[in-house]
């Protein structure tokens, strides 16, 4: 397959900028051949493209739409710190939803994510996943993703 950074070129994706930390914490942390990335929110240029509750103010496909931009968040915290291609599989993808009440959705929600490291990383970008509906996220985001990959 060709590269992680290849494929991103040849799908015409250009990762943003790695978001500045909005508290106490770095982006990413690595332990022996695991990368931990902080919980990204789907920023466009700094800021949130909706806020608001899925299945309230924010429909489900557009909330799929924002997990795929906070997996791009993701993607830019992982090629700061090691460089995309130097991934060797996506381990787990953990999405919050933030849900109005009764929603139950946020699989396929959190598909807007899981999809993406597919598209960038074939194979091994399939994963294990948790999809968790709460409450309320930061800057009252609609959706939050981090994920677990391991690297050389």
């Amino acid at each position: 397959m060709t590269s992680p950074s290849a494929r991103l070129a040849e799908l015409g994706i250009t990762l943003p900028q790695v978001a500045t930390p909005a508290g106490s914490y770095l982006p990413t942390a690595r332990t022996g051949n695991l990368l931990f990335t902080a919980g990204q929110l789907p920023f466009v240029d700094g800021r949130l493209p909706a806020t608001g509750k899925v299945g309230a103010e924010v429909s489900p496909e557009d909330a799929k739409e924002y997990a795929r931009l906070a997996g791009l968040n993701v993607l830019a915290a992982i090629d700061s710190a090691v460089g995309l291609d130097a991934v060797e599989r996506v381990v787990k993808i953990v999405g919050f939803v933030a849900s109005a009440e009764g929603f139950t959705g946020q699989p396929g929600v959190i598909n807007g994510v899981s999809d993406l490291m597919a598209e960038v990383f074939g194979e091994a970008g399939r994963h294990a996943r948790s999809a968790v509906g709460v409450a309320e996220l930061p800057l009252g985001s609609p959706v939050e993703v981090e994920a677990i990959v391991q690297v050389r």
